[in-house]
């Protein structure tokens, strides 16, 4: 096999793991009901006027199962730490008492979790794109090599490989998905 073409494969096995760390983050996202610092990942607060990571700024924290609590490093934080949850429209209401910022993580009504498995689910199909893309542009990569004389019955065995590879990735995103939608739909 040609070093390039051994390059490319191992490329996209990268490139599928990738969509399925992006899956696994962006499932990390969706609510469960039950409290997670992880909720407000991604969420940035205005920091003396910088676009800044909440978990830069203050301590999140679980204080029970449906309580986040936000303790700011700065007490002059409180207020835009308020205002970037609003902001971020999760549907969560932060409470400051002067020196925390507390968040009740309501209990999900059995329509808001069809929504969550909605979702979860064109997230999943999402992941399983991005890996039959990666399929495809590794397939045009083995004809190209097999146009330039690359043996046949070599291309042929790599086909069946790269295949392997991409039903391989998506029963994992499968099986994260599947994970996810029993978290969601447990009461």
């Amino acid at each position: 096999m040609s070093e390039d073409l051994d390059d490319i494969i191992q490329n996209g096995g990268v490139a599928m793991d990738e969509a399925l760390d992006h899956l696994k983050k962006e499932l990390v996202k969706v609510r469960t009901g039950k409290a997670s610092p992880s909720m407000l990942s991604g969420l940035l607060v205005n920091y003396y006027g910088t676009p800044t990571p909440m978990n830069q700024v203050a301590n999140i924290a679980t204080s029970d199962a449906r309580t986040l609590t936000i303790q700011p490093w700065e007490k002059s934080m409180l207020g835009p730490i308020e205002k970037a949850i609003f902001e971020a429209n999760l549907g969560l209401t932060p409470m400051n008492d002067g020196e925390v910022v507390r968040i009740n993580i309501p209990p999900l009504t059995e329509e808001r979790r069809r929504d969550l498995v909605k979702h979860i689910k064109s997230l999943g199909e999402d992941a399983k794109v991005s890996i039959r893309s990666t399929r495809q542009k590794l397939m045009d990569a083995l004809r190209k090599e097999v146009k330039a004389g690359f043996p046949e019955d070599a291309g042929k065995r790599l086909e069946d490989k790269i295949q392997g590879m991409v039903n391989a990735f998506s029963e994992k995103a499968d099986e994260i998905v599947a994970a996810k939608e029993k978290d969601v739909m447990t009461i």
